[in-house]
């Protein structure tokens, strides 16, 4: 008999981890009242496996809420909030949460969820809107929470807008862009 390496084991427990709560995401922002086993099936594991890494419904919620903070946080990242002037920084950042949009429809729309104190964004998007305030880039007569609760209500619409099939992905990105460009761009 072969024994198994703890570092397999933890790896193996991870892989299965993350696959229930990306099956999570995208059973529940297509419905957010889905049954457990219906993920459960989307992540091709047992219910009582589900089970055995998630004991309640709200025990898996509150994982996908943490997991939709992670998720921004690496969006956060990918956009590279420190490069080029601000205004194009909030863009490339509104763009990388567009990519998240089954994650948005979840934590914007899931009860559960929604109700959870998420952390969005963290200073570096403030700095990002403040150096587009300095550098010319963004309206100075903007401040940085108003800019970045603008950035999500058009987030917030954007997806709702996808998802009640009103328009494609693509062009509610670009729409999305658009809009949050010409809300906050400094006049030329």
């Amino acid at each position: 008999m072969t024994a198994t390496h703890p570092a397999a084991e933890t790896g193996a427990r991870e892989r299965t981890r993350r696959a229930i709560l990306d099956a999570a995401v995208v059973v529940l922002a297509k419905s957010p009242t889905a049954p457990l086993s219906e993920i459960a099936d989307r992540a091709r594991v047992g219910r009582t496996t589900l089970h055995r890494y998630f004991p309640e419904r709200g025990d898996l919620l509150t994982a996908v809420a943490r997991y939709g903070e992670q998720s921004m946080a690496e969006a956060g990242a990918r956009a590279d909030l420190a490069a080029g002037d601000g205004l194009d920084a909030v863009l490339r950042l509104c763009q990388e949460y567009f990519e998240l949009s089954d994650m948005l429809t979840v934590l914007f729309f899931a009860a559960g969820i929604n109700d959870q104190d998420i952390c969005f964004s963290d200073g570096t998007v403030v700095d990002a809107v403040e150096r587009g305030r300095r550098d010319g880039s963004i309206d100075p007569e903007l401040d940085a929470a108003w800019i970045i609760n603008m950035m999500w209500a058009l987030l917030y619409a954007s997806v709702d807008h996808v998802n009640t099939g009103a328009a494609g992905r693509l062009k509610v990105q670009s729409m999305t862009l658009l809009s949050l460009r010409k809300a906050i761009a400094a006049q030329q």
